[in-house]
């Protein structure tokens, strides 16, 4: 895969990209990253990309003129057109979902704005999909851009040491991760769980696969509704649901309840 960042910070992006498992995975060609300052585009004394909304408004847009420049240039680098995205909070937010989905193109290139935006006109006629990292506002377009590039580059074959590692990280398989642990044993009177010490590996699998849900039922109520899950797993949720009247559950049961969740669970794992 080939990512390429256009933004009027490219130091700033090349800088955090070159580093740890990324800046490994450039290097032994799992993935080529390349970057285009915007500036470069700009045909005037100055180098000016940005200029005030028509129509007046506070802020400033980066221009057409040289966005399409850059645009045309790197389709011209490739030799076909990229999946464009742009970085706004106008988009959909970025999912594990849509890391792994963007992460089966070959070539993707993403806008960072800045200033109050960008000049409708290249939206119109470049991006490809427009995405958020949250419903909040930065600076620039940069630190999500950055944000996207990650996710996106650990999903590629041979960045990670272990392709299989991520399958069990948070939001992967629509859960939250389970608690670890490592040494010592012991530390200020805490243990480790002992099935984690039991080496009996079919064990530790179920444990860590009710922590995980046991974690997302608690912090994430809201995932359960496209979780992944198992026959196993509904059987441990309605074992969980009968404790509800404890009051360590009562209240997180109550919350995924009244999502709606289980009944539409329970005829999903009936069809498996």
């Amino acid at each position: 895969m080939r990512i390429d960042f256009l933004t009027l910070f490219p130091e700033m992006c090349k800088t955090v990209m070159d580093e740890s498992i990324i800046g490994r995975a450039q290097k032994k060609g799992a993935v080529e990253i390349c970057y285009h300052q915007i500036r470069d585009y700009a045909n005037n004394k100055h180098n000016r990309v940005d200029d005030p909304p028509f129509g007046g408004g506070m802020g400033m847009l980066l221009r057409a003129e040289p966005l399409a420049l850059c645009m045309d240039d790197v389709i011209k680098q490739l030799g076909k057109k990229p999946y464009f995205i742009y970085m706004s909070p106008l988009g959909s937010v970025l999912t594990q979902q849509k890391a792994i989905e963007l992460s089966q193109k070959e070539n993707i290139a993403i806008l960072c704005g800045h200033y109050e935006g960008i000049d409708e006109r290249i939206i119109d006629d470049y991006i490809d999909e427009q995405i958020s990292i949250g419903d909040y506002v930065l600076t620039g377009g940069e630190l999500p851009a950055l944000v996207m590039a990650d996710a996106i580059c650990r999903m590629l074959p041979d960045v990670l040491s272990d392709n299989v590692c991520f399958e069990e990280e948070s939001h992967y398989n629509g859960l939250l991760e389970y608690p670890q642990y490592t040494r010592p044993d012991t530390f200020m009177d805490k243990k480790v769980p002992p099935i984690l010490l039991s080496g009996d590996h079919a064990k530790v699998d179920k444990w860590r696969r009710e922590q995980s849900i046991i974690r997302t039922i608690k912090r994430r109520p809201d995932l359960m509704e496209k979780a992944n899950l198992t026959k196993e797993d509904i059987k441990f949720i309605e074992k969980l649901e009968n404790e509800k009247n404890a009051c360590k559950w009562k209240k997180y049961m109550l919350v995924y309840k009244g999502c709606g969740m289980i009944a539409v669970k329970r005829e999903v794992a009936g069809s498996q």
